[in-house]
């Protein structure tokens, strides 16, 4: 089957299903394809998409002013869909993917703390990035929050100690908490196991504290620059998310 079958196919099958699809340029997506879709058939489309066989590959989301736009990635047989809606600054809900893709989970967490676009039936409410270091309605990559941060963050980010992992209990159980500091050259992370002698029953982690604005700092940096950026993203994988951000960018310009 070739690419160009694939994506008839794919668009075919979300037009019976009454899935409205405009297939637009993907200025800067290539090789992907976009694929803009409406507000209300973005349940449906992540349904179909599971049903079709699709992998979910990553999402992300984008201060447009008036709207915030969603996107999602999807991928069959090495062909790359982007799927696309908005929805208005003022009323920022969506149906989750997280029902039918486990990976939209987390991402969908992290655009919601960071861009403040809710998913109305996500099966986590809980936050995942921002902990307490910023107040509910502060959204840091919104195009009005301050590149430097907010001037009223209090100076020590307070404890955040309400954050509600798995418990679990029972004959034999116990918990070992381990984190946020490490003695290596992790950066910061907590994970909790729960385990009945040398079985471990479930493991937990929380990330994101030491987030540092890279989406937001990198916007409009030339590309030795952004590549340079994305080598400080973290200490333990400067040649990996460099080498990462170059095939990216070269993906995009097609060269």
């Amino acid at each position: 089957m070739t690419m160009n079958d694939t994506i008839t196919i794919f668009i075919s099958r979300l037009e019976q299903k009454d899935i409205r699809v405009r297939q637009q340029p993907a200025a800067g997506l290539a090789p992907a394809h976009l694929l803009n879709v409406n507000a209300s058939d973005w349940e449906r489309l992540a349904q179909e998409a599971k049903e079709w066989g699709c992998r979910w590959v990553a999402a992300w989301g984008e201060d447009a002013g008036e709207e915030l736009l969603m996107n999602t990635c999807l991928e069959k047989e090495g062909v790359y869909f982007i799927a696309r809606t908005e929805v208005k600054r003022k009323t920022p809900m969506l149906p989750s993917h997280a029902p039918y893709f486990l990976a939209a989970d987390r991402p969908e967490r992290h655009i919601r703390d960071m861009l403040g676009l809710a998913f109305s039936d996500h099966p986590d409410a809980r936050r995942w990035t921002r902990h307490q270091a910023w107040k509910d309605n502060d959204y840091p990559l919104r195009k009005d929050f301050p590149v430097s941060g907010l001037h009223t963050t209090p100076p020590q980010t307070p404890p955040d100690d309400g954050y509600h992992f798995l418990f679990a209990h029972g004959a034999g159980v116990y918990e070992i908490p381990v984190g946020p500091v490490h003695a290596g050259i992790i950066e910061p992370g907590h994970f909790r196991f729960q385990a009945v002698g040398e079985t471990v029953l479930n493991l937990e982690e929380r990330l994101g504290y030491v987030h540092k604005g890279i989406e937001k700092i990198a916007e409009g940096r030339d590309a030795a620059g952004l590549a340079r950026l994305a080598g400080r993203v973290s200490g333990d994988s400067t040649v990996a998310h460099a080498w990462a951000a170059c095939m990216a960018m070269e993906k995009a310009a097609g060269t």
